[in-house]
């Protein structure tokens, strides 16, 4: 089967300049949901605490379970909402307060404008009054922004309705209780980050991605993709390749078959516009299930070291690209 490497200097760099953004590790959580991004998450739940990184973020409960010990707490952002010393769960709605299991370490989401999760911000006396006659420890209280990524101003809309979120908080009378709000592209666009944490995904795995007019910050892609040589022929000029037959060669050649295909998460992509790998190998034809077609004798080839130059090829966006990479696939790290 194809291979992953993830770089740990590459990880190491990213995770100091965001340190440098926050002015404290303490204050970085890493968002490992979805198997890290598709890089490993008890391995970068692994790296991340070497680092010296406290806190995570994962979308379920199984996930928060594999990686508790890395960690001081982590945050699962959506699941059934129980009772545990280091797992903190997300609130979206009413029901979820209802529903908690008494005693639970909770974070309150508000909806100030992404409509997508969260209760909303007419809804925040009655939960907050909720969380209390439900025996509920509230721990934070966040949000998520829709538009940090793009240049307008509804960041700064969603950010004066947070403001307003922080003070009614303070008046229901509830103390150390954390507020944040910040993404990757919210903290690598900021001047100066107040907030008491970051939830930081893809900043973190080496991709900025903001506009270039906004100040760039220095970060590197940790995850490259490599395939192993199956097995080689030689062509003669006319014949095809493939399903369909869709390359045809135009001269003698010499083609191998290697291990990585849509079955390992990799695009099909177009065969009218074939993918060309980080060696500038174009894949002859089509994807297979378990094989891509290349011009190639070596024994193993580099098919990607960059996810956003891949996405932007397959018509997609980094984020797709990595999170649909196989967790079969074997990970190591260099």
């Amino acid at each position: 089967m194809a291979f992953i490497k993830i770089n740990k200097q590459n990880f190491f760099h990213n995770l100091n300049q965001i340190a440098l953004k926050t002015g404290s590790k303490e204050k970085i959580a890493i968002v490992l949901k979805d198997n890290a991004y598709g890089h490993g998450l008890e391995l970068m739940a692994r790296l991340a605490s070497e680092f010296g990184i406290q806190q995570a973020v994962v979308r379920k409960r199984c996930e928060a379970k594999k990686i508790e010990t890395y960690f001081k707490n982590v945050l699962v952002l959506g699941d059934n909402i129980l009772k545990d010393e280091n797992i903190i769960y997300t609130i979206n709605t009413l029901e979820d307060i209802a529903t908690a299991e008494q005693g639970a370490k909770v974070e309150l989401k508000v909806d100030t404008g992404m409509h997508r999760n969260g209760i909303s911000m007419y809804e925040l006396e009655v939960a907050l009054a909720s969380i209390k006659k439900q025996g509920l420890e509230l721990v934070g209280v966040m949000t998520h922004f829709r538009s940090a990524d793009v240049l307008s101003s509804e960041l700064f809309w969603q950010q004066k309705n947070f403001e307003s979120v922080k003070a009614k908080v303070d008046k229901a009378g509830y103390k150390n209780v954390r507020f944040h709000s910040h993404n990757s592209a919210t903290l690598l666009r900021t001047k100066s980050f107040s907030e008491d944490m970051v939830r930081v995904g893809i900043a973190t795995y080496g991709y900025n991605e903001l506009p270039q007019l906004f100040d760039g910050t220095d970060l590197k892609p940790i995850l490259s993709l490599h395939a192993k040589r199956v097995s080689s022929r030689k062509l003669k000029a006319g014949e095809r390749v493939g399903y369909s037959g869709d390359f045809i060669a135009q001269d003698d050649m010499t083609i191998s078959t290697y291990d990585l295909g849509y079955g390992d998460g990799w695009c099909r992509g177009d065969t009218n516009k074939a993918f060309t790998t980080a060696q500038n190998l174009p894949i002859l034809g089509r994807v297979s299930m378990d094989f891509i077609s290349l011009e190639s004798e070596q024994e193993e080839i580099c098919v990607m070291t960059d996810a956003r130059d891949a996405a932007k090829q397959l018509g997609t966006i980094s984020y797709e690209i990595m999170t649909a990479l196989h967790r079969d696939i074997e990970r190591q790290i260099i």
